[in-house]
């Protein structure tokens, strides 16, 4: 396995000029050896684009790529010793599926007992034991992408494995399974595994640290309860949570906020207090999760207008528009509730404990720290 360290931009334009040119603004990171890391973002985010560079299918218009110390910015995958997975499978169909996943180790000259030992761990892991004699080409594609996953983790000597949205053709109860079994085959061998996808839960179940992505930029970098519980912007708290973070627009007035008319006065500290007061205008930003229904009177609770209250089999899922003071209009506001949201009805009045312990504030679409 290998550290990797990444100093470089890509575009694919000539001679870029602005942001928009490049399909990966300049970006320093490390992948720490032996971790598990996931790229996030939605489509034509960049995604692909770091993880070819990282592979050696695309050199970067600008700067460099460290493999634990040594510049491979030039250098050929075969050179960077990388496997990858991509989002289709690739496979020899002419061979069986035990001589797929020994071609890598044949091709390098691995003695044959040491082949038939690793195939062996490897098919049993994707259970694909019983499978080893049948020829390929007669495999479904959900068969055939699990053959390309264990041809990427067959080898024991490579840098890094990469994955490039592996489970695309997988059945939904199966990539489940298989989640937990590349979980698993990381922690057991500690290989460098960076995993490209646009889905959150693969993305938070996987990885140690998922990279978001978004228009050639990463957002943010961390584990999936800091993604979760302090968003470092704006479309991070969007894109991770279903539903995502609520966000609404405030202003700080006469030392208290102000949503929609409305004068809240949480308890806050002194230097998020001082940021918003200085900036005016903020967004304050609050996950379904952490609304609870609360009485009128309660001087922090602030009035949803209902609009829709959805059962959800395990949780209420409520949509309402703040109700402002005057011809002030608020923001909408969606709330994961208990049984006690099932007597609430469209045009009903909810009452919601926005500002608590988890209430996130941003200027300029940035976490206020």
């Amino acid at each position: 396995m290998a550290r990797i360290d990444l100093d470089l931009a890509h575009s694919y334009v000539a001679e870029p000029k602005t942001d928009e040119d490049y399909a990966l603004l300049p970006l320093r990171f490390t992948f720490e050896d032996g971790g598990a890391y996931a790229l996030l973002g939605p489509s034509g985010c960049g995604k692909t684009t770091l993880l070819n560079c990282v592979s050696g299918l695309l050199r970067p218009s600008q700067g460099t790529i460290q493999f634990d110390g040594r510049d491979v910015t030039a250098a050929t995958p075969q050179a960077r010793n990388i496997a990858q997975v991509f989002q289709f499978p690739v496979i020899y169909d002419t061979m069986t599926v035990g001589e797929n996943l020994a071609f890598p180790l044949r091709n390098r000259g691995v003695p044959a007992a040491q082949v038939k030992e690793r195939v062996g761990k490897i098919a049993e892991m994707l259970d694909l034991s019983a499978s080893l004699d049948r020829r390929a080409s007669g495999l479904a594609a959900d068969a055939k992408q699990k053959i390309s996953l264990g041809r990427g983790l067959v080898r024991q000597d490579v840098s890094a494995i990469l994955f490039d949205e592996p489970l695309t053709v997988i059945d939904p109860h199966l990539k489940w399974q298989l989640r937990r079994k590349l979980k698993e085959i990381h922690h057991e061998f500690r290989l460098t595994l960076i995993y490209v996808t646009h889905d959150q839960t693969e993305a938070l179940t996987f990885a140690d640290q998922v990279v978001v992505m978004s228009r050639g930029k990463a957002v943010q970098v961390g584990a999936a309860d800091a993604l979760f519980e302090r968003p470092a912007h704006t479309f991070v708290g969007n894109f991770i949570g279903s539903p995502g973070m609520n966000f609404l627009p405030g202003t700080w007035h006469n030392g208290a906020i102000e949503v929609a008319g409305r004068r809240y006065m949480p308890e806050l500290p002194a230097g998020i207090a001082a940021a918003l007061a200085g900036a005016g205008a903020f967004k304050v930003g609050v996950r379904p999760e952490y609304l609870q229904l609360a009485a009128p009177d309660d001087p922090q609770a602030m009035p949803m207008r209902v609009t829709r209250a959805q059962d959800i089999g395990t949780y209420w899922l409520v949509t309402g528009t703040v109700a402002g003071e005057g011809e002030q209009a608020g923001g909408t506001l969606r709330a994961r509730l208990g049984t006690e949201a099932a007597s609430l009805a469209p045009g009903d009045t909810a009452w919601l404990s926005v500002f608590n312990r988890h209430t996130c504030f941003y200027i300029n679409e940035e976490l206020v720290q």
